[in-house]
């Protein structure tokens, strides 16, 4: 990568000189709810390159970002995780997201449905703490290929890829039918009714998860 810098003496131009390029914020949206490998990055990130995303990942590595590790036996896969430095751009990305929201058409027509580890902020944005005082609950998704954790304790929200908690209840559904959902374009009761999405646990759950996570309806 070309070493190209605004030169201007200023924290938000030196931000820019690092995430500024394009793709690198994606790359770190890709990364906020846990390592991924090489190919779901690709995965995530339609149209990219596999050169320019190694060329974003190792300028993000070099600035201290994100890192590389090997996974333990059996998998031995190499994965890429975010620093600590990077893990603090979350707010950044979650005002920005929620600005970004209002230009969102209300059809993906044309436009590339990702993988639900991809919208992992987007429970975040639209999270209600309000709502969540005294629930104590762990969602777990499985869309499409990826499964996804979502656990609500006390007011406040972690969201994780991969099954690492043990669940109260679990959502199984495809990306369609989970935008859907969370854009309150189908409705709980009739997504379960169609077969849309099947809950093994509590069928209220569900309900509960959009008041919580989902966007706001309609006025």
């Amino acid at each position: 990568m070309k070493d190209r810098s605004y030169n201007q003496y200023c924290g938000l131009a030196y931000a820019l000189d690092i995430v500024g390029e394009r793709w690198t914020l994606l790359i770190i949206r890709e990364l906020m709810a846990g390592p991924r490998r090489f190919k779901d990055l690709i995965n995530g990130l339609p149209d990219i390159s596999t050169n320019l995303l190694a060329e974003r990942l190792k300028h993000l590595e070099q600035q201290g970002l994100l890192c590389r590790r090997v996974l333990p036996p059996p998998a031995g896969s190499t994965v890429y995780e975010l620093t600590a430095v990077g893990k603090a751009l979350e707010k950044t990305l979650l005002e920005l997201g929620k600005w970004g929201s209002q230009f969102v058409p209300p059809s993906s027509e044309g436009a590339a449905l990702l993988p639900v580890g991809s919208y992992a902020l987007t429970l975040k944005i639209f999270f209600r703490p309000e709502l969540a005082q005294g629930v104590h609950e762990t969602y777990e998704l499985h869309v499409g290929y990826e499964v996804l954790q979502v656990q609500i304790n006390e007011g406040k929200i972690d969201v994780r890829q991969g099954e690492t908690l043990k669940p109260d209840v679990v959502f199984r559904t495809n990306i369609a039918s989970y935008l859907g959902l969370l854009q309150r374009q189908i409705q709980p009761e009739e997504a379960i009714a169609r077969g849309l999405v099947r809950v093994e646990g509590d069928p209220g759950a569900l309900s509960r998860f959009l008041d919580l996570c989902g966007l706001p309806g309609l006025p």
